[in-house]
């Protein structure tokens, strides 16, 4: 019997133990959603790569282009409390859609290592993606075969000089089209967004907001907005119609991959849909001005902000922290996603021509402002998309395209 209660005995105090020991933690795990589809394969990777190297999981949700909005992906987030650790915002009326739930982020380590973080009232409160930049994308080759020098297309007359004489060659150079546009329904971001900034900056020095604040005054330089229009009206005018009327992305960069057209109105981003390219291609100069204007439009196309009220915060701010100061993170941007860094201390250059050409724009300090983000998202894709789109199809003549923006602008700024 005294055996037997001592087994007794020993059981419980194994079980107890069992009880008493160290438990399992649980593995700490990150939401991060963004809106470039085109790269979610490579962030995907980097996450498992970040995961083997520091035991953090991160859920990688990308959601953009014409099939999902990250807006109201976030909305639906919100409102089952379930927002995100990261996710991007794209200027000020992003951010302050957000502001209430946005991490201070002016502690962080990158910050001293980078220029274009995001900044409100003194706070850096974004973290750059990388830097982007457009102007009009041309090929090299073609040009060179039209005997036409590219570093002389910095107005718009020396455009419209250049685009009669390729028009002209259609056949010999085997091209459809000038130059590949899109300006319909779903491609308004190619119009109202990044030609629009034409208007806004163009010529001006780097962070000039005059043109901005007089618009949203509803002082109009009629001038400008002529020289503006003209320009609009000489794309559209050598683009494919179809292209320009009902093409997508693909349809729009495709022309260009397939040297059916010398220019591309797109930024360094299409560099992931070029890589099969056998041409030489680089940025010009838009030719929205009579004056010359020697430069393109670069700056960080988005920011990563920080949901200061998800669980996980801090091992967010160390993820975004570990793509600056990694060779993982480098590898990640630079050469896996093809991004052009923001940060001062990564030292790998893109493979991507027209990345490259950005890059070499900027080193040579010839960069416009990015300033269309800041009017509305509602103004630009539900007011002036449709008035490019006007212009495009044939419904509005030049004169009419310029008295609907005309119109528009003043009624945004009442």
């Amino acid at each position: 019997m005294k055996k037997l209660l001592i087994f007794i005995a020993s059981l419980f105090l194994v079980f107890s133990l069992g009880a008493c020991g160290p438990k399992e933690e649980k593995q700490v795990e990150i939401t991060f959603k963004q809106n470039k589809p085109e790269i979610d394969g490579q962030l995907q990777a980097y996450a498992r790569a970040y995961e083997e190297a520091t035991g953090v999981k991160v859920n990688v949700v990308s959601c953009g282009g014409s099939s999902c909005s990250l807006g109201d992906m976030l909305r639906s987030d919100y409102a089952a409390g379930q927002l995100p650790e990261i996710f991007p915002i794209d200027g000020i009326e992003s951010y302050n859609e957000w502001d209430t739930v946005i991490a201070d982020l002016s502690g962080e380590t990158w910050v001293k290592d980078t220029e274009l973080g995001f900044t409100v009232d003194g706070k850096i409160v974004g973290f750059p993606v990388n830097i982007e930049g457009w102007g009009m994308a041309y090929n090299a080759d073609l040009l060179a075969q039209a005997e036409i020098d590219p570093t002389t297309l910095t107005n718009y007359d020396a455009y419209v000089a250049a685009f009669e004489k390729l028009d002209g060659m259609k056949a010999e150079l085997g091209i459809d089209s000038v130059v590949s546009m899109a300006a319909g329904p779903g491609m308004y971001w190619v119009t109202a967004h990044h030609n629009f900034n034409s208007l806004l900056s163009n010529g001006l020095p780097y962070g000039d907001l005059s043109v901005v604040n007089a618009l949203l005054a509803g002082n109009i330089d009629d001038t400008r907005l002529s020289e503006y229009a003209d320009w609009v009206n000489l794309l559209f005018q050598y683009a494919d119609r179809t292209v320009l009327t009902t093409g997508n992305y693909d349809s729009q960069v495709g022309a260009f991959l397939n040297q059916k057209a010398v220019f591309i109105h797109q930024g360094n981003w299409i560099d992931g849909n070029l890589t099969s390219a056998t041409f030489n291609m680089a940025f010009a100069p838009h030719g929205s001005s009579k004056s010359n204007t020697d430069g393109i439009f670069v700056g960080a196309p988005a920011w990563y902000v920080i949901n200061k009220e998800a669980p996980n915060a801090e091992a967010a701010k160390d993820f975004l922290d570990f793509m600056v100061y990694n060779e993982l993170g480098h590898k990640y941007m630079v050469e896996e996603a093809g991004m052009i860094p923001a940060f001062t201390n990564i030292t790998l250059k893109p493979k991507g021509k027209l990345s490259q050409s950005v890059m070499e724009w900027n080193q040579a300090g010839k960069i416009y402002t990015w300033n269309q983000y800041n009017f509305s998202g509602d103004f630009r894709d539900n007011t002036l998309g449709p008035i490019y789109n006007q212009l495009a199809s044939g419904s509005a003549t030049v004169e009419q395209f310029k008295d609907l923006f005309k119109q528009a602008l003043l009624d945004n700024a009442n």
